[in-house]
């Protein structure tokens, strides 16, 4: 035989035992196959944050972030001081459970802080005609209120002037805009602005939270939490000015705070027993100001940090369930959150229970 025809012949086996290979495999794999589930790729695209709205209102625009479906409850989040209206979307760790409790996310941005201009005219009023009118576009009646640290006087300014719009009013470590005022309003603006400038250059340091804090378990929150400091600080090229800043500051001295006595709904206070930001002798100041006694719940085991430690609780309690709490049972790896009466919850936590989901663990 020529070396060509021998050549061909190899080639030519060469290819059928690999065809007969390749058969055979296809034929595993094929059986293998159908013993596996059948894939599944999702239908709907799975959020990256609170999404931004805007709407042209008394010839500015106002920007705002809207999560959750439309048909479920809305609830009004007003985050703490130099936050974005991105910023409830620092709550979606527990994405889960607000879902299943049919509450939908809104947050008005404030001026001069991410994607919105800063005037230096605006004040309190007009935060609250901006909730207004986008509540008014949304069709919304009346919400929930939940106000974080800073978002505390603009929330009992909201609430003065728009009680019938107020559901249930929840501050969380929120300062009051009653009683003392903050040590800062005695410097000059430019020394509140040295200050401010210095601690939100980097926004990494705004954001920081002690190495103890419970945050610190939740997977990405601090990489979030600097993000939104970004945002505030960076986002429309304001390379860190501390104008926006200073101005809201500057609104946390007006005193007397507004009068809460036309408010008829409920009052939450929550408050970490460690905290120096805004102390529990500061947020008692609440109670002297709202018209009915609030429901408090103080917790040792938080300081500045108690709105996310708790927010578990939260939820329950905006979505109506004041009368449950939120417990982890068991042990360990195998605890399971429970969500029972207050006196069964009492019980459990004397039994070596802990406050909250069993993620906390």
């Amino acid at each position: 035989m020529k070396k060509a025809s021998r050549a061909a012949l190899a080639l030519t086996l060469s290819v059928a035992a690999v065809a007969g290979g390749i058969g055979f495999t296809a034929g595993a794999s094929q059986a293998e196959a159908s013993r596996k589930p059948e894939p599944v790729v999702q239908d709907r695209f799975d959020p990256l944050g609170p999404p931004m709205h805007q709407l042209r209102h008394e010839s500015r625009t106002v920007h705002y972030a809207d999560t959750g479906e439309s048909d479920g409850t809305p609830v009004l989040f007003m985050g703490g001081t130099g936050t974005t209206a991105r910023a409830s979307g620092m709550t979606e760790f527990l994405r889960t459970t607000r879902q299943k409790l049919g509450l939908r996310m809104i947050s008005v941005e404030r001026n001069g802080l991410g994607d919105t201009e800063f005037d230096p005219k605006l004040g309190f009023a007009d935060y609250t005609s901006d909730v207004r009118a986008v509540l008014d576009k949304l069709g919304i009646r009346k919400a929930p209120v939940i106000a974080i640290s800073g978002g505390g006087p603009y929330a009992a300014h909201f609430a003065a002037a728009a009680p019938g719009r107020v559901s249930s009013l929840h501050l969380a470590a929120a300062l009051p805009p009653y009683g003392e005022k903050p040590g800062y309003c005695g410097r000059s603006d430019a020394e509140l602005a040295a200050a401010v400038r210095e601690q939100i250059r980097d926004p990494r340091a705004w954001w920081a939270f002690p190495e103890d804090s419970p945050v610190r378990k939740i997977p990405g929150f601090t990489d979030r939490a600097e993000e939104d400091g970004a945002r505030s600080y960076y986002l429309r090229g304001q390379l860190g000015d501390p104008e926006a800043q200073v101005h809201e500051q500057r609104l946390y001295c007006e005193r007397p705070g507004p009068d809460l006595s036309a408010l008829r709904a409920p009052a939450f206070v929550y408050t970490g027993a460690k905290d120096t930001t805004v102390p529990p002798a500061t947020q008692a100041r609440w109670a002297d100001a709202l018209p009915a006694e609030p429901v408090t719940r103080r917790y040792d085991d938080s300081g500045h940090d108690v709105q996310y430690r708790h927010w578990d609780q939260i939820l329950l309690d905006v979505a109506g369930h004041a009368d449950r709490t939120a417990v982890c049972t068991g042990k360990g790896n195998s605890g399971k959150t429970r969500v029972l009466p207050e006196k069964a919850a009492e019980r459990a936590l004397k039994k070596g229970a802990t406050p909250g989901s069993c993620a906390w663990r």
